[in-house]
């Protein structure tokens, strides 16, 4: 597995990194360059950790460092085994190995209980009986100072044996908390006497019921990666007023410094990345579950047909700043095109199937045409596929009346079978109640195999097709973004983001036909469907009958968008 979040080998320049050149000029840590990717395991990740877990793995990687993976694991009403698991395996599908060191907060528990002793033996922490309302109401505001708890001023002795009592399980949930003694004037609300320890009396996913109270995530995050000796703490920018208390438990604590830094988070079009919101859209019935192809969590993505190295290389173009903004997801999704496209196996798929029989072609007779895997990469070479007197067309590549410009086939026009021959429609049966066609008779011109022309004669339409006797039936899901808005939050007052839902984010084509060659295809197999988009076998296929979810379209929206922005302006 590798540490590089780069398709290309142009190391990324960004503030962090130049943060870490200079602390490595300098001497800091002795040159050393430590980071970690730290999930809280109380949802499935979705693409916007995909640019932390890049950004942690690549800086670790490009400077010759380390990387661990470490769970928050501090509130078990959240947490499960299965969103751990699911964690593991995301960010070991994106390509990223953190060797021997898996870690898990938890794995500090007693540490964490110490260094908390320790800080109520120092004068620095109290045990306080507010509720949780009570907290809240004199915390204060951002113009108004806070009001110092009642219980600030117990003695050392009184605040030791409260909270030895708290652990032994002596009080009531909520009843009472732990708090550092630091400053309830303070600017910032987080250095007003923040909430250390709290009583929960709650299964945890590792360490069963050994423990009643937990620490809160500031007061294990910092600790944590200290006892790491993680050198470089890279956090979103929500973080950024947490630093002075990350850095004040410690300094009192007298430990390892690490150093936060924050960045801008990854927000994208069309796309929700609360993990709380995608919860509700997974409770609500909303998706089919946590890896929906609908949905950003990286199993989804995974599922829908994308690729670790697209990813990485969204994430290593989109980079990293200070400043929040919206990434277009059409350039994740020609990052994927552009490595779909190199990888990928051409076959031929009708969604939405038509008869076309070749009246002159003999009925008995079946031939085997070659037909090239993937024109970029000749090393995939070729394929046979079979040839018969029916076959199914695509709806769309017939019209009656054809409108202005449409190269494809209509009546007395001819058109090239792909690989095959050049036919000619000569006439149309329609279905007597609604009039559609449901069967098309061409000509062929048996001169013209693989669509060679001998005479010169111009044919600019090329449609793909399948063999109706040697096809395989499969069904197609076709998908579209989850919300109808680029912002999903953005909706009336009174409504919240669901409101923005897309009622036709899936469609089921459930009488497709594909090239004999896909059955028996795998689950995750990829291929791209000429003409049609790029295509991924669904887990819920069978051998005889395959499910294919449409990847992404042939449509590049950004590089279209790039060309225009790109041209010379009067």
């Amino acid at each position: 597995m590798s540490n590089d979040n780069s398709t290309n080998n142009t190391p990324p320049t960004d503030f962090i990194r130049t943060i870490i050149q200079e602390d490595n000029r300098t001497g800091k840590h002795g040159g050393r360059v430590h980071t970690r990717f730290p999930p809280e395991p109380n949802g499935y990740l979705h693409i916007g950790h995909a640019k932390s877990i890049c950004l942690n793995f690549g800086i670790a990687g490009q400077f010759d460092g380390l990387c661990n993976l470490r769970f928050d694991d501090t509130n078990p009403g959240k947490e499960e085994a299965e969103y751990v698991d699911s964690i593991i395996e995301d960010v070991r599908w994106l390509g990223f190995d953190w060797e021997e060191r898996l870690f898990y907060a938890s794995d500090y528990f007693e540490q964490l209980h110490q260094w908390a002793v320790q800080l109520i033996e120092a004068g620095k922490a109290y045990v306080c009986d507010l509720t949780a309302d009570q907290l809240r109401e004199t915390r204060g505001t951002l113009t108004s100072p806070g009001a110092n708890s009642p219980f600030r001023d117990r003695s050392v002795e009184e605040n030791l044996d409260l909270f030895e009592r708290m652990k032994a399980s002596e009080f009531p949930d909520g009843s009472r908390t732990l708090r550092a003694k630091i400053d309830m004037a303070s600017p910032n609300l987080n250095m007003r006497d923040p909430v250390m320890y709290r009583i929960l009396r709650v299964t945890h996913h590792r360490t069963g019921d050994r423990w009643c109270i937990y620490p809160t995530y500031d007061f294990t995050h910092g600790q944590s990666d200290s006892i790491e000796r993680i050198t470089h703490s890279l956090c979103t920018l929500e973080f950024e007023n947490h630093r002075p208390l990350y850095d004040w438990y410690v300094r009192e604590l007298g430990i390892f410094a690490p150093q936060q830094i924050e960045f801008a988070r990854l927000n994208l079009t069309y796309t929700m990345m609360s993990k709380r919101r995608l919860l509700e859209l997974v409770e609500g019935g909303h998706v089919a579950g946590w890896d929906d192809p609908r949905m950003p969590t990286i199993c989804g993505l995974r599922r829908r047909g994308y690729t670790p190295e697209c990813i990485r290389e969204f994430c290593a173009r989109i980079g990293v700043s200070k400043v929040d903004s919206t990434v277009d997801i059409a350039l994740l999704e020609h990052c994927l095109r552009v490595d779909l496209n190199r990888r990928t196996q051409r076959v031929m798929g009708v969604l939405r199937p038509l008869k076309l029989v070749i009246d002159n072609y003999p009925e008995d007779q079946v031939e085997e045409l070659e037909a090239i895997n993937n024109p970029e990469d000749a090393s995939m070479g070729t394929r046979m596929v079979p040839f018969s007197r029916e076959l199914w067309i695509e709806q769309d590549d017939f019209r009656e009346v054809p409108p202005k410009k449409y190269h494809r086939l209509s009546p007395g026009k001819e058109v090239r079978l792909r690989y095959g021959y050049l036919v000619r429609c000569v006439n149309v049966v329609k279905d007597p109640s609604s009039g559609e066609p449901v069967e098309i008779h061409c000509t062929y011109d048996p001169d013209t195999r693989g669509g060679n022309t001998p005479d010169g004669r111009k044919v600019r339409g090329t449609i793909h097709w399948v063999s109706a006797s040697r096809a395989v039936p499969a069904e197609v899901r076709l998908y579209d973004y989850l919300f109808t808005k680029p912002d999903p939050g953005d909706v009336p007052k009174g409504e919240d983001y669901r409101s923005n839902l897309n009622p036709n984010s899936l469609e089921r084509l459930t009488a497709c036909y594909v090239e004999p060659s896909l059955k028996g295809a795998a689950p995750g197999d990829r291929f791209q469907f000429e003409r049609l988009g790029y295509f991924c076998v669904d887990k819920d296929s069978t051998a005889e009958r395959p499910v294919f979810n449409r990847t992404v379209s042939l449509v590049d929206t950004w590089a279209k968008i790039k060309k225009a922005n790109d041209r010379p302006r009067p």
